[in-house]
This record gives structure tokens, C-alpha cells and sequence, in this order.
């Protein structure tokens, strides 16, 4: 009886160590993100395609910039996406560091009866206007010298926001604040802010839904929702006074004059840009990492997204975000030695 029990144990032994001898049943390499909503079409590409070549798996919850901020300063996850910078006192105060990743397309979206994508054009002050309450409705005469021929109809405007902590809300409505002084002084800028009208959603696929489904409502949102989920978007009259619409040529434009190493930590804000063919909602995404995390999973981060910036701009193209120059990805690298003292 003895030894009978002595050979189920050497069996069980066996079975155990073919079972964990199996390629795939070892402990997988991982990283864990969180943050903006606005990458988060080229990131789940990214992350795909990554662990494809890497074995590495790249969870991302899709939370909201302020999300993402609020778990990397509380060491929750391993990296952090906001579509709005960290002050380089924020970042020391909080032991981390930050650097863009791709640059992005904000757009306002609409849902008017009859008005095709880009037929509706609006400038900074209309925009302001609408979101602060003051035109209701979309045949207002206020919109109908900047839409000759357009035939906007009698119907009230549902303004739609985002309702969490946004670094795509923190560009749009510093967007306003620039061009808008009644903006600034009633509304402001920041992730969160205390909207005058409208009804909030949260994240961009919950702004989509609310506008596809509401007749008469504007939202924003990173352009590559509008492409994905096929909604019309706004041409805006930017700096210049031209007309321009939402595309990587225009993003490509506004981002040309962001000169990166001439700020501390990469704080850029890249709103309202100069250029006859600059889009004037444009921003940088970027990425927070931790300096006393372990250097080992830093490392395995830093390179993910050195592979993201380099051999995956395809999918960035395709998405129709911009990619960083090479001069800036440089940057970024010597960046990443000074201060992690990681080198690739």
C-alpha cells in the first residue's frame, strides 16, 4: 500500500513539472497602464502588436487622464497617459518624470440633420459661445456668416462634455480660454471644471455615444474616434483667420512649432498654434513614469514605447496621429538616461 501511495506522488511530481514545462503556462511579462482616452486607439494597436514580438502583455485601462495621474502617484500601475502635461514641480513633488509619445487631433463633433462632416465651420468665439450656453440654437445668426450656403436648421444645440478628468477637456478648454476671454473668466481650463451648460459623459466613447444618438448635439473628442465611429466633424478658423480642417496635415502643422527641448520635462502646450495651415486644438499625449520604481520594469516600458514610436508609426499614420520627429525622439532617449538612467 505504501508503495502504491509512493507512486501516485511520483506521478503528481511528473504531471506538475510537464504541466509548467509547457511553453505559455510560464508567468508572462507585463505592464500595467492607465490614463487618457485619446491614445487609446493606436495604444491597443500598439499593445497588440507588441506582445506579438515581445511576448510582453500591455494592460491599459482607457480611465481618463486625470485616472491615469491619480494611479501612477499612487504607484498602482506602471505607467500613466495624459493628454495634459505635469508641471516640472508637479513632477518632482511626485517623484516622476514625462515625455510625449505622439501627437493628437482634438475635434469638435456634431450631429445636425443635413450637415455633412466638415460643412459646419465655427471660429473660437461661436465655440465659446455654444459651450457657455449663449447660442442655443443652430440657425442662430451669429453661425450664419461663418456657413454661407449651409442650410443649419431651426433646432436647439445639446452641448455633450466629457464628466471625468480629462486631458483631452484640459486642451479644448485651454483652447477657449486663449481665444475666448468671457471663456476664461467663467469656465477656465483644467481636466475637470464646472461646465455651464450641457450633459457630461465620460471618456470618448461615452461623448461619441451621447452625440450619435442626440440630433442637435456637438461634443469633442481625439480625432481618431470621429474616423473610427464615422461622426461629423468641425472646421475651425484658427490663428491665422483660415479655415482649416481636422486632419494629420493640419495636426502636422501646429506641431512643427513645438520645440520640445527648449522645456523643462517636455511641458508643451501646443494649443492655438501659428501657421496658415495649423489645426488649433493640437496637443501632445503624454507618458509618467515613476523614478523609484524598479529599474527592471521601467526598462521593459521604456522599451515598449520605443518600439510604439519607432516601428509602430505605421499604425500611428494610419489613425491619422502624428508621430514625434526623430530630433525628438533623441531627445526623449537622453532624457530617459539623465533621469532613469535607462540607455537603449
Amino acid at each position: 500500500m505504501c508503495e502504491f501511495f509512493k507512486h501516485i506522488v511520483r506521478s503528481l511530481v511528473l504531471l506538475f513539472i510537464c504541466v509548467f514545462a509547457i511553453p505559455g503556462h510560464a508567468e508572462q511579462a507585463t505592464v500595467n497602464g492607465a490614463g487618457g482616452t485619446a491614445i487609446y486607439p493606436v495604444l491597443s494597436q500598439w499593445a497588440d502588436l507588441y506582445h506579438e514580438k515581445a511576448q510582453v502583455a500591455v494592460n491599459y485601462q482607457a480611465v481618463g487622464s486625470g485616472a491615469g495621474i491619480a494611479q501612477i502617484k499612487a504607484k498602482t500601475v506602471d505607467f500613466a497617459n495624459s493628454d495634459k502635461p505635469l508641471t516640472p514641480d508637479d513632477l518632482k513633488t511626485n517623484g516622476l518624470v514625462q515625455f510625449p509619445t505622439v501627437i493628437i487631433g482634438i475635434t469638435p463633433i456634431v450631429n445636425i440633420p443635413n450637415v455633412n462632416s466638415a460643412q459646419l465651420t465655427l471660429d473660437g468665439d461661436t465655440l465659446a459661445a455654444i459651450f457657455l450656453g449663449r447660442i442655443k440654437k443652430w440657425n442662430d445668426k451669429l453661425l450664419q456668416p461663418l456657413n454661407p450656403g449651409v442650410a443649419l436648421p431651426d433646432l436647439d444645440i445639446k452641448v455633450v462634455h466629457r464628466s471625468d478628468g480629462s486631458g483631452t477637456t484640459f486642451n479644448f478648454t485651454d483652447y477657449l480660454s486663449k481665444v475666448s476671454p468671457d471663456w476664461k473668466g467663467k469656465a477656465g481650463s483644467d481636466t475637470t471644471i464646472q461646465w455651464p451648460v450641457g450633459i457630461g459623459a465620460k471618456g470618448s466613447d461615452g461623448v461619441s455615444a451621447e452625440v450619435q444618438k442626440n440630433s442637435g448635439s456637438i461634443g469633442y473628442i481625439e480625432y481618431a474616434y470621429a474616423v473610427q465611429k464615422n461622426l461629423a466633424v468641425v472646421r475651425l478658423k484658427n490663428r491665422e483667420g483660415k479655415i482649416v480642417e481636422p486632419k494629420s496635415e493640419t495636426f502636422q502643422s501646429a506641431a512643427a512649432n513645438a520645440d520640445f527641448a527648449a522645456v523643462p520635462d517636455f511641458y508643451l502646450i501646443l494649443t492655438n498654434q501659428s501657421g496658415t495651415n495649423s489645426w488649433p486644438i493640437t496637443a501632445g499625449t503624454y507618458v509618467m513614469l515613476r523614478r523609484d520604481a524598479p529599474k527592471e520594469k521601467n526598462t521593459m516600458v521604456v522599451k515598449f514605447l520605443t518600439w510604439c514610436m519607432t516601428e509602430g508609426q505605421a499604425q500611428s499614420k494610419q489613425l491619422n496621429y502624428v508621430p514625434l520627429p526623430d530630433k525628438t525622439l533623441r531627445w526623449i532617449k537622453a532624457y530617459w538616461k539623465s533621469q532613469l538612467g535607462i540607455e537603449l
